[in-house]
């Protein structure tokens, strides 16, 4: 069937297609596992392929005819970041000694799409135990980024990132940990959003939901349009009787969200990495988009941001990774595994004393920066996700690399969305980062809508 949702249309469309009878999810999912076909070989996204997804779509293609009613994702195809829990379907989470591993349950999100009608396509890439700022590992290797596969679609969730980009499937799951869901969202042109710190479930991923980094890591939807966030975050927030982190927080709605009354505050340079020029114009465009519809806007950077970096790697780092090396022998993978190049593998652990005091220093940021937010009256914060876009493969271990501009947002645990604001000389997308206070996805959503509206959003890459 010739149809212009096919397979770029955003998951929006194709759930109201299909609900409509106007096309059937056979069509949709046929045409999407077509462009896996053309595109996966060039980009290495997936790790493997749902082997029943066809015939997943034709029986909720048989149960409309049957006069059934339609769920919100009814025969939408989607494909998994392979750190998540796949019943039936391998999950490695880039590892060797999981290789074979097949999950005899879903992760909750997994589970909460399924129920809503979506069908798995696949799992897609990410690197050992999500830890890496580049989608690669010793298993298929590094993911190429579609709009030039000399570099990285980002990490964690770059193999995710990349797949949707280029049509492959409308919507991933992605996890950030920091900056694993923005990043690949920002150098691969879609919408990415990680929600606030305990608003989705992590069981059935990992890293899981146990320990002492266990809020800076949260999962989310990763898409070509901003209106799939809106569709698929309610889907798969909200306690699930097992992540103890997990509150019943009321989740809001993005278009009782009045942009016009929103007071943004935004900045172009964090003091720490100057962004490119052309990232820099991608905010100022941002905060013009803003500002016409009636917000206020104030130029402002948010205090102690110098400091957040620090304390992230301080925390990570903090008990020499061994939270990283049980990992890896719970798995029998091999030891350093895809990490051997790593300088940071194995810090030297700080003392107990040390690592109370990093603790509460690290709560002593996420007070100063509520205290902002509260005394500014500040609604949104507008920024750079990074300070360039895409990277070569492997410039991302280099010392100039650095990440100062999203990971601080695991550490406040407030939800922050990126959408595509321009693009860098040569066709390269550059995201910009929308942030709002704790628990206020809305505001996020809301905003990101006039930023995507007015830069266009999403690209089709070259490919």
């Amino acid at each position: 069937m010739d149809d212009p949702l096919l397979p770029f249309g955003s998951a929006t469309a194709m759930a109201s297609a299909i609900r409509e009878r106007r096309i059937s999810s056979v069509e949709v999912v046929t045409a999407c596992l077509a462009r896996i076909d053309a595109v996966d070989p060039a980009l290495r996204a997936l790790v493997r392929r749902a082997p029943d997804a066809l015939e997943r779509a034709a029986a909720a293609d048989t149960a409309l005819a049957r006069g059934e009613p339609a769920r919100p994702l009814h025969g939408v195809p989607c494909t998994i970041k392979d750190s998540l829990d796949t019943a039936g379907l391998g999950t490695s989470v880039g590892t060797l000694g999981w290789r074979d591993r097949v999950p005899d349950r879903d992760a909750t999100v997994v589970a909460r799409l399924k129920a809503a009608g979506a069908i798995v396509l696949g799992k897609t890439n990410t690197p050992e135990f999500t830890w890496s700022d580049e989608t690669e590992n010793l298993i298929i290797g590094p993911s190429n980024n579609p709009y030039d596969r000399t570099r990285t679609p980002g990490g964690s969730s770059g193999g995710a990132a990349a797949i949707v980009a280029a049509g492959g499937s409308p919507f991933d799951i992605g996890s950030d940990t920091g900056d694993s869901i923005r990043q690949p969202a920002h150098v691969c042109g879609i919408a990415g959003l990680k929600p606030t710190s305990g608003r989705v479930p992590r069981t059935g991923h990992t890293p899981s939901y146990r320990g002492l980094l266990q809020d800076l890591t949260q999962l989310g939807p990763m898409a070509r349009r901003v209106e799939d966030l809106a569709l698929l975050l309610p889907l798969i927030a909200g306690p699930d009787g097992e992540d103890p982190h997990v509150p019943p927080a009321p989740l809001g709605d993005p278009s009782a969200v009045d942009v016009r009354a929103l007071r943004v505050a935004w900045f172009t340079d964090n003091g720490l990495h100057t962004p490119t020029p052309e990232t820099q114009q991608a905010v100022c465009d941002a905060a013009t988009a803003l500002r016409a519809t009636g917000a206020t806007l104030i130029e402002a950077v948010p205090p102690g941001l110098e400091w957040a970096p620090e304390l992230w790697q301080r925390l990570v780092d903090a008990d020499g990774k061994a939270w990283l090396h049980r990992l890896m022998a719970a798995a029998g993978s091999a030891e350093p595994g895809s990490f051997a190049h790593r300088a940071d593998y194995r810090p030297a652990p700080i003392p107990s004393a040390d690592l109370t005091k990093l603790v509460e220093d690290v709560d002593d940021l996420r007070g100063r920066l509520r205290r902002w937010l509260r005394d500014e009256r500040i609604d949104l914060v507008l920024g750079p996700v990074m300070p360039q876009p895409a990277v070569h493969h492997g410039e991302s271990y280099e010392p100039w690399f650095a990440d100062t501009y999203s990971d601080v947002h695991n550490l406040t645990g407030w939800p922050a969305l990126v959408v595509r604001g321009g693009a860098a000389p040569g066709g390269l997308p550059i995201g910009v980062q929308l942030v709002a206070g704790p628990w206020r996805e809305d505001v996020a959503i809301a905003a990101a809508f006039v930023v995507e509206t007015a830069s266009g959003g999403w690209r089709r890459p070259p490919l």
